[in-house]
């Protein structure tokens, strides 16, 4: 499973970067957006992909009983998405005010606009 896995990230890693570096603005946000979600596949990835029941302590004892799961990758990633979205937010509202100012969505446009 890993390895499929690290194949699916490296593929999104690339196709993060491609649209990035394509001249769309749109193409952009969505780069970021894939960037995002590659991240926190490969956050997943190296903590191990391991499945187990919740990391809770029964009472009367000092430690959880057989296979959990780390709860700290799982926190990452939580607050990784929470924090893309707000990206992702504030690129689409940008992207829209942009758009409303110089209608055009080619990024060399938009730098003939600079006074």
């Amino acid at each position: 499973m890993e390895p499929l896995l690290a194949v699916a990230i490296g593929v999104l890693f690339a196709a993060a970067i491609y649209m990035m570096l394509r001249r769309s603005i749109v193409k952009l946000v969505i780069g970021l957006m894939l960037l995002s979600n590659a991240a926190n596949l490969l956050i997943f990835a190296t903590a191990g992909l391991v499945r187990g029941a919740p990391p809770l302590v029964p009472a009367g004892l000092s430690a959880p009983e057989g296979v959990v799961a780390d709860p700290l990758p799982q926190a990452l990633v939580l607050t990784a998405i929470v924090i893309a979205f707000g990206v992702l937010s504030f690129a689409v509202v940008l992207v829209r005010r942009a758009w409303e100012i110089v209608r055009a969505d080619d990024l060399d446009k938009m730098k003939d606009t600079d006074t």
